[in-house]
């Protein structure tokens, strides 16, 4: 009876990963934190009935990595292929700013950071260039890498469900 009911808590912890995982598509939701707290309800489960082991510490500790750094992978690709085009560092700054800034208006959720980190963009770059279509061009390569940093965090959230995987096999 036992093996039953660690079969169906693994299952609902895949689960969530798996929801956490295609929430990733929509940017609707902090998919990737998601996915680490059903890692992180697996770890305190092992913790407190003696079934840890060190390579499920070290999957854990990867599976922390991978979420933090998907956390800022999306603002390292929009700033790098914005600065590819050519906007300067000050408005690539204020954008993200303007972005997580955005992300807490209520009545633009949940596309509120992505708008308001594309209109500060926009406009810083329209000021210092005096040149719209210049402008256009850096927020278009944001945007642009806004795509990359969906299909980078997906690829990192595929990633910790196979190191849950791993760690449910060695565990």
């Amino acid at each position: 009876m036992e093996s039953v009911a660690l079969a169906l808590f693994q299952s609902i912890i895949f689960t969530v990963m798996v929801l956490g995982l295609l929430s990733l598509l929509t940017n609707l939701v902090p998919g990737l934190v998601i996915m680490w707290v059903a890692a992180l309800v697996y770890g305190i489960y092992e913790v407190i009935s003696k079934t840890y082991t060190s390579g499920g510490i070290i999957l854990f500790v990867l599976i922390t990595g991978l979420m933090a750094f998907g956390s800022v992978v999306d603002n390292i690709l929009m700033g790098a292929t914005a600065k590819q085009a050519g906007a300067s560092w000050l408005a690539i700054g204020l954008s993200m700013v303007a972005g997580i800034a955005g992300s807490f208006i209520p009545f633009l959720f949940p596309i509120g950071g992505l708008i308001c980190a594309l209109v500060v963009l926009f406009v810083v770059e329209l000021i210092r260039l005096r040149n719209w279509r210049a402008a256009v061009k850096s927020t278009k390569s944001m945007m642009v890498g806004c795509g990359f940093s969906v299909l980078a965090r997906f690829g990192i959230g595929v990633l910790m469900i196979l190191f849950w995987l791993i760690w449910v096999v060695i565990g």
